[in-house]
């Protein structure tokens, strides 16, 4: 029993250590990251590390090098940090320990690697209390007698401003009242103002596109203009006759309204009576211009007679001593089978009784001339 408790103590103590070594070497990994800052106040080692101000780690190491101090800091590896990762020191007072935050929060992407060194570039510290008052007094003593306000510049904008703004309160919260809804109408209207921009944006897009083409426009429109102012006193002079001319039409169409509207009657009528007679019209415009050269042609300035042998009366007794071969020479130029011919010679009469027949019209003769001129 004696030996078993000798053996038992040494045992128990041997899992003790290998437990506790497990637990710091091996149970619970972690991660570290060398940051390069100007300055470290109220940085410690055992300061926090944090993520969107949740701690993640501590501060391992503290060490002056140089110009900057070198922050050593361990992490749990399980948090992911980015690899552009940056740190900053995070004062949540102005008398208290400051913790270093590394920001961005990761979102993904690659992340910072083990060991991983930042330098001054990627760090950033807050702005210290007696910084602060070493930059008002700069301020002042810019301000001061012996700065900006040296011959009184200062002191005479002050008194100008307070001249100027004396008694005006009222009107000047009116202003900012006025501003402030001037502001909220635009908010309102974000959407329309943006969109009337955007308008206006491809509308001047769109003119220097057309660069050249506008330039040209322009040149010419001064050309335009140069000539106008050139010949301004002829242009005043005609505008002058214009509107006298203008007032001589008015009082005539105000004189002769009756006798206007007749005749404008009258030519709507004509109007009519043309665009019915659109295709007669047509061809009279064809034909006219040969029978006036043939009429040229057969007038005899020797005797002044027109000299033409139309051969009338011979057509008529052709036609009526024998229509069936005088419309068989005209059905042959189309029909050069002679099967027409042959159709006329057998309905035609060949004893020249054709002539006894007289042409009746189904409607009598339009005396009108196409309505041109009235008639019963």
């Amino acid at each position: 029993m004696e030996t078993f408790k000798k053996l038992l103590v040494p045992g128990v103590l041997l899992v003790l250590v290998v437990t506790a070594g497990i637990l710091i070497l091996g149970g619970s990994k972690s991660k570290t990251v060398t940051a390069s800052f100007p300055r470290t106040v109220s940085v410690y080692e055992g300061s926090d590390v944090a993520v969107l101000g949740v701690a993640i780690g501590t501060v391992e190491k503290v060490v002056p090098s140089g110009t900057t101090v070198e922050v050593t800091m361990r992490y749990d590896a399980d948090v992911q940090i980015p690899a552009d990762a940056e740190a900053i020191i995070v004062a949540p007072s102005i008398v208290g320990d400051r913790y270093v935050q590394l920001i961005p929060p990761y979102t993904g992407g690659d992340v910072l690697p083990d060991g991983a060194v930042l330098d001054t570039s990627r760090t950033g510290t807050p702005l210290e209390l007696d910084e602060i008052y070493q930059s008002l007094d700069h301020l002042v003593v810019a301000l001061g007698p012996d700065g900006a306000n040296r011959d009184g510049s200062l002191t005479r904008l002050l008194e100008t401003t307070a001249a100027n703004f004396e008694g005006e309160g009222e009107k000047f919260n009116q202003m900012l009242h006025d501003l402030g809804t001037f502001s909220g109408t635009l908010d309102n209207n974000k959407d329309e103002l943006f969109g009337a921009a955007s308008e206006l944006h491809q509308f001047i897009a769109t003119l220097a596109e057309n660069d050249q083409t506008v330039r040209d426009f322009n040149t010419s429109l001064a050309q335009v203009s140069a000539m106008l102012a050139g010949e301004r006193d002829e242009l005043s002079q005609a505008l002058r006759n214009l509107s006298v001319a203008m007032r001589h039409v008015t009082d005539f169409v105000a004189e002769n309204r009756e006798l206007l509207g007749k005749n404008i009657d009258g030519i709507n009528k004509i109007a009519r009576i043309l665009v019915k007679q659109r295709d007669a019209l047509d061809e009279t415009l064809h034909v006219a211009p040969l029978a006036l050269t043939n009429l040229a042609h057969t007038y005899n300035p020797m005797t002044g007679t027109l000299d033409t042998r139309a051969n009338v009366g011979n057509l008529v007794h052709e036609i009526t001593s024998n229509p069936g071969i005088f419309l068989c020479g005209l059905v042959n130029q189309a029909d050069t089978s002679g099967a027409a011919c042959d159709l006329l010679q057998q309905i035609l009469p060949r004893d020249g009784s054709f002539g006894e027949y007289r042409w009746e019209p189904e409607q009598p003769f339009d005396l009108t001339l196409g309505g041109f001129v009235e008639g019963n």
